[in-house]
């Protein structure tokens, strides 16, 4: 299954004295999902915001709000966000010992269900709740902190995983460093939803940060082209090669 390529903003790269400003320029810049990064200076090292910063931007854009909780304990939460208005809800699979139950949880509310796995979490982690998701997030930094820089070793877990999925419909999405110059291998790995925080929250104004989405997604679709280029090429090249042998 080949989805469209989703740019879900990281907000938690926007100006925060501004937060509902930001919130509508990316909006009108061609953001897909708006990406809200939950912190609780628990499971993470850092606090970002929680169910009422998301409640009050909700008015402000039709956009799927996309909430991924960095939290633990998260069931007693889950409630709040859906109040709030999130559409999907992605929770750790290291943040809970009953991870099956949880994804209940988020679908029985109404949400879609996602799961996130930090950069040392291998991707079985998630073999067994599969056809609970909605999505899978990896995460391409150690969260807790946004500008951290890229790690190219969760580029073959990408690509694992997008074949675990198969035909599912499961978004696979990548979270941390995105940017221009990396978005190609991230979508060739399989990536079809890409987070992105400073990469977007470049320059001052909504026609800036067009910029930068298009810019991401056009880099993003490359890479995905490649791939496909490539993969239709190789049956060509074995049946070369046995000619040559």
């Amino acid at each position: 299954m080949t989805n469209e390529i989703i740019i879900a903003p990281s907000i938690l790269a926007a100006d925060f004295a501004r937060l509902g400003e930001e919130v509508t320029a990316i909006d009108a810049a061609g953001a897909d999902w708006i990406h809200c990064d939950v912190m609780d200076g628990h499971f993470v090292p850092n606090i970002s915001f929680g169910a009422d910063v998301i409640k009050a931007l909700r008015p402000l854009t039709k956009k799927v709000f996309d909430v991924h909780l960095m939290i633990a304990p998260v069931d007693p939460y889950l409630e709040a966000f859906e109040k709030a208005g999130a559409d999907v809800v992605t929770i750790h699979a290291e943040a809970g010992p009953h991870l099956d139950r949880s994804l209940q949880a988020i679908r029985a509310l109404g949400m879609k269900a996602g799961v996130s796995l930090c950069p040392a979490t291998p991707e079985s982690a998630i073999e067994y709740v599969l056809d609970r998701l909605d999505l899978v997030l990896v995460m391409t930094v150690n969260p807790g902190f946004g500008g951290q820089s890229f790690l190219e070793s969760q580029l073959e877990k990408i690509a694992r995983i997008r074949t675990m999925i198969g035909e599912r419909p499961i978004r696979l999405e990548v979270d941390g460093g995105v940017t221009r110059d990396n978005a190609a291998a991230a979508a060739a790995a399989g990536a079809d939803a890409l987070v992105a925080g400073s990469a977007v929250f470049r320059g001052k104004s909504s026609a800036d940060y067009a910029g930068n989405i298009a810019a991401i997604r056009l880099a993003a679709e490359a890479g995905r082209v490649s791939k496909l280029q490539d993969s239709s090429a190789q049956p060509m090249r074995a049946k070369e090669h046995a000619l040559i042998r």
